[in-house]
C-alpha cells in the first residue's frame, strides 16, 4: 500500500512537472517577444494580393524579424495561417508575441498608411508625395488622375481635379486602388465643405473651387494665418471690380519655375490663363493645395478698403497695406530701401 502512495506521488510531481514545463512552452511560443524590429517604428509587413505563406515567410526571412523561426511556423499551422494568409499591411512591434501577431495576419485586421499633404503646387507634386506607399505603383496613379472622365465624375475638370486634394493627414489602407483613394478623397472634401461654408462661399460670390483657387493664391501671398483674411481681402476688393488681380506667385506657377524671387516685367507679360496681370479673373485653377485655414481666410475674409500690399520693411513676412496706388509705391520704395540697406550691410 505505501509503494503505491508513493508510485501515485510519484506519478503525480512527474505529470505535474510535464504540465509546468508544457505550459511554460506553450506560453513562451505564444506570448514571448519573437520579433527583432525597431522599438519606436516597428516593420510594416507587406502582403500583397494573391500572396501565399511562402511569400510572407520569404518577407520576414530576407528582413531577418523572427528571431525563433521554429515557434513561429509551428505556431502558424497550429493556428491554420497558412491557409488563411490577407493581403494588406501589418506593423510588426517589438513587444509582440506568435500569437498577437498571427492571429493579427488571419484576421486581416492591417494596419493604414497615414498620408499627409502639404507644400504641393503640381499634380506631379501629389505623386510624388504618394510615392510608393501603397500597392499601385505611380502609373496607375496618374492614369486616373489626367482622366478627364475621372474629374469630371467628381465634379471636377482637368484643371480644378486637384481642389479635392486637401491638405491633411488621411488614414489609407495600404491595399486600396486609385479609385477606392479618390473616393477617400472626396469624401472628406465634401466633409469639409459643410452647408455653412458653402453658403458662405455662395454669399461672396464663388462656389467652393474658386474659392478654393482664390486661397491657392492667398496661400503663396503669405505663411501669417493673422495676415491672410486680409490678404484674400485684397483680392476679392479687386474681383469685385474687375480689376486684375495681379498676384505674381500665378505668374511664376504659369513660368513653371519655381526658383523666381522677384519676378521681371517681361515674365509679366508670358502669355497664359495663370497669369493674372493679363487675365482678368481667377485663373482656371489652383496654383497650389491651400492650407484649410486659408480656405476659410477666403470665405470670412476681411471686410477693408485695401487694394494694394507689398512685403514690411522690417522683412517679418507680413505686408503693408495700401488703399491708393501712390501709397502703395511709398510702402514698395521703403521696402526697396530696406532691401538695399541690407544688400550693404551683408
Amino acid at each position: 500500500m505505501q509503494k503505491n502512495t508513493k508510485l501515485l506521488r510519484y506519478v503525480f510531481i512527474t505529470f505535474a512537472l510535464f504540465a509546468t514545463m508544457f505550459s511554460y512552452y506553450i506560453w513562451q511560443i505564444t506570448k514571448t517577444p519573437n520579433y527583432q524590429v525597431d522599438e519606436k517604428k516597428g516593420f510594416a509587413l507587406l502582403i500583397p494580393q494573391g500572396a501565399n505563406f511562402e511569400t510572407v515567410w520569404d518577407s520576414l526571412s530576407r528582413n531577418k524579424i523572427v528571431k525563433d523561426e521554429l515557434s513561429f511556423k509551428f505556431l502558424a499551422k497550429l493556428l491554420k495561417y497558412k491557409d488563411n494568409v490577407r493581403e494588406g499591411r501589418y506593423v510588426i512591434k517589438a513587444n509582440m508575441g506568435n500569437y498577437e501577431l498571427i492571429k493579427k495576419l488571419r484576421s486581416g485586421n492591417q494596419d493604414a498608411v497615414k498620408l499627409t499633404f502639404n507644400n504641393i503646387r503640381l499634380q506631379k507634386d501629389l505623386i510624388h508625395k504618394i510615392g510608393n506607399k501603397f500597392e499601385f505603383d505611380s502609373t496607375a496613379l496618374i492614369k486616373v488622375l489626367e482622366d478627364t472622365a475621372t474629374a469630371h465624375k467628381y465634379g471636377f475638370t482637368n484643371e480644378t481635379f486637384m481642389c479635392m486634394f486637401l491638405p491633411n493627414t488621411y488614414e489609407v489602407f495600404w491595399n486600396t486602388t486609385p479609385d477606392k483613394l479618390l473616393g477617400t478623397m472626396k469624401t472628406w472634401y465634401d466633409k469639409f465643405w459643410t452647408d455653412e461654408r458653402k453658403r458662405k462661399a455662395a454669399a461672396i460670390g464663388l462656389d467652393p473651387i474658386k474659392a478654393q483657387i482664390m486661397a491657392s493664391i492667398v496661400e503663396a501671398e503669405t505663411k501669417k494665418a493673422d495676415e491672410k483674411p486680409r490678404v484674400a481681402g485684397v483680392y476679392m476688393n479687386r474681383l469685385k471690380i474687375n480689376m486684375p488681380l495681379g498676384a505674381d506667385p500665378t505668374v511664376i506657377f504659369a513660368l513653371q519655375d519655381f526658383t523666381i524671387k522677384r519676378v521681371t516685367k517681361a515674365q509679366l507679360q508670358f502669355n497664359s490663363p495663370y497669369n493674372t496681370y493679363k487675365v482678368i479673373g481667377l485663373p482656371p485653377g489652383p496654383i497650389n493645395l491651400p492650407d484649410l485655414a486659408s480656405i476659410d481666410a477666403v470665405l470670412n475674409y476681411e471686410k477693408h478698403d485695401y487694394m494694394y500690399f507689398c512685403a514690411k520693411e522690417d522683412f517679418s513676412g507680413y505686408h503693408n497695406f495700401a488703399v491708393t496706388y501712390p501709397d502703395h509705391l511709398n510702402n514698395a520704395k521703403i521696402y526697396q530701401e530696406a532691401l538695399n540697406k541690407l544688400k550693404i550691410m551683408k
